[in-house]
């Protein structure tokens, strides 16, 4: 069972380098960010050896939020071999998510 990456100032840019990658910009008290949770972690099994999902805790990684311009959350940014190539603000269904993905991926 695949989980996703947990993203610090230390592992950020090496995570984002390579093939595509899903940020999901979150914090404990926002209600949205908490319900699009359990959708995150199925992502990382669904695409689980083809791209990878990680989230990023805004509270504790505000240097990375404010480099990305992170202004509401959930923020979903999307990477493809280290370059910001889509986003999204807000909750969002599990199929959204997978599209964007899928788009990087093809």
């Amino acid at each position: 069972m695949a989980t996703y990456i947990d993203l610090t100032n230390d592992n950020f840019e090496a995570t984002i380098a390579e093939g595509v990658t899903m940020v999901d910009f979150w914090a404990p008290w926002c209600g949205p960010c908490r319900m699009i949770a359990p959708v995150v972690e199925e992502l990382a099994n669904d695409f689980d050896g083809k791209a990878t999902i990680a989230k990023c805790n805004t509270d504790e990684q505000q240097e990375i939020a404010v480099k990305y311009g992170i202004k509401s959350i959930p923020a979903i940014l999307f990477f493809k071999d280290g370059n910001l190539v889509d986003q999204m603000v807000g909750a969002a269904s599990k199929d959204a998510f997978a599209e964007k993905i899928n788009a990087q991926l093809a």
